[in-house]
């Protein structure tokens, strides 16, 4: 069947190749452990009760017509109150445009601001990057980021492609790493955005930053979350945010996501998703609303989500820092923020189906984050892990790594080879 070059060309999901393949052999009653989405185990991880009787509340009350197309007023309100609590950050409510989560709010701005043959900057390994680019006819230029570096990208990555580029994809704490931005590599990374924007002539096109922070409230350590707006305020006309409760409240079905930044391009956005319909229901956006304005209720589910959270990724880290001081090829980022866990496995091979296969476990590789130069890394997600399971997964590693491992090379046959070389 003929069809658009577009149906033709567009890839599908690796991330979900996985993860789909993993959940067939789950339903076939194998005992496999997921560590592969970046979904929640309901059952482990309940949305806030508040939020949870408040969608209920508004269907009873018939809250089921259609929202306002950039989303009811009353949210924007509480988003931009939200944001000026939380991060410090000014924006009238006309400057918030509402979605049904974040992906749409994605998609609209790569495409009101990317023309075809554009180019768009974006780090790997990172979500979803690629397929945007691919949908908006863009040229790529990947910042193949360093593990040094926690997988961010520094100025001097971005800095030889600046010139042409319409876009720069940026997302802290970054998906699917769980690292962060620190504040001078951020800031660097802001000022050279606004340099560049001022050498252009009024007639051109700006450089603008898209930001994902979608994780940001589930940030752990000493250090707050960073934003370029925060690190530097002369970046604001050049910044879209893209936030949503998916991640911070796990909500991940409940789609209800916002963006935010200079009125003359949210108006835009605004303006194509009313063609879309991508609007998060009318129910929904009423609890969303009671929610960030008890501000009591989102701080306390926030620090015992949080505290659940890290506590399984404090404890997978140090099993996986025990099997490295054992001489096994494994290593560990300490976490940081979100969900995931980024996992080092120094083997020959790719280790996803080995793990699979002989541990029960599942993790993803940054290969299907874009990230082919770092074969050796894969993202952990405890999204839906259970605290029980976490030592039987750690047992099932090791000996899968134990399995896999080149024995040392005997020091005379290494010495004969070499003669005879």
């Amino acid at each position: 069947m003929k069809l658009s070059r577009l149906a033709e060309n567009t890839p599908p999901s690796g991330i979900l190749a996985i993860s789909n393949a993993v959940k067939k052999r789950a339903g076939a009653d194998e005992q496999l452990l997921n560590y592969t989405v970046g979904d929640f185990n309901p059952q482990l991880f309940p949305i806030p009760r508040l939020l949870e009787d408040e969608i209920i509340k508004a269907y009873r009350n018939r809250q089921t017509n259609y929202p306002a197309t950039d989303g009811n007023e009353d949210l924007r309100v509480a988003i931009a109150a939200f944001v000026k609590k939380h991060q410090e950050l000014c924006y009238n409510p006309s400057e918030i445009m509402i979605g049904s989560g974040g992906r749409p709010l994605l998609f609209a701005t790569y495409h009101m601001i990317v023309d075809p043959g554009d180019t768009v900057i974006y780090p790997v390994p990172s979500w979803n990057n690629h397929f945007y680019v691919q949908l908006t006819g863009a040229i790529p230029r990947v910042i193949e980021t360093k593990p040094e570096n926690n997988f961010m990208p520094v100025a001097d990555e971005i800095r030889p492609f600046i010139k042409d580029a319409v876009l720069l994809a940026l997302c802290s704490p970054q998906n699917p790493t769980g690292t962060c931005f620190k504040t001078a590599q951020l800031k660097a990374i802001c000022e050279m955005v606004v340099e560049e924007n001022a050498r252009r002539h009024k007639d051109e096109k700006k450089l603008y930053i898209l930001y994902d922070q979608i994780y940001y409230l589930l940030q752990y350590g000493r250090q707050p979350h960073i934003s370029p707006v925060t690190v530097c305020p002369q970046v604001q006309p050049y910044t879209i945010y893209i936030d949503a409760i998916s991640k911070a409240f796990a909500a991940t079905g409940v789609r209800v996501g916002w963006c935010y930044g200079p009125e003359p391009v949210i108006s835009k956005i605004k303006t194509m998703l009313n063609h879309v319909g991508a609007w998060a229901p009318m129910a929904e956006q009423k609890a969303v609303t009671v929610l960030l304005n008890n501000d009591n209720a989102v701080v306390t589910y926030l620090n015992g989500f949080k505290e659940a959270l890290l506590q399984r990724l404090t404890k997978i880290y140090k099993g996986i820092l025990q099997m490295k001081m054992k001489g096994l090829p494994i290593d560990a980022i300490a976490p940081e923020a979100s969900i995931y866990l980024s996992v080092k496995i120094e083997l020959p091979q790719d280790m996803t189906t080995v793990l699979l296969e002989e541990a029960g476990v599942a993790l993803l590789p940054f290969r299907v984050f874009g990230a082919a130069h770092t074969p050796d890394w894969y993202r952990l997600s405890v999204g839906t892990c259970r605290m029980e399971d976490i030592a039987p997964m750690l047992r099932g590693l090791q000996r899968a790594l134990e399995a896999h491992m080149q024995p040392p090379q005997d020091c005379c046959a290494a010495t004969a080879n070499k003669t005879r070389r």
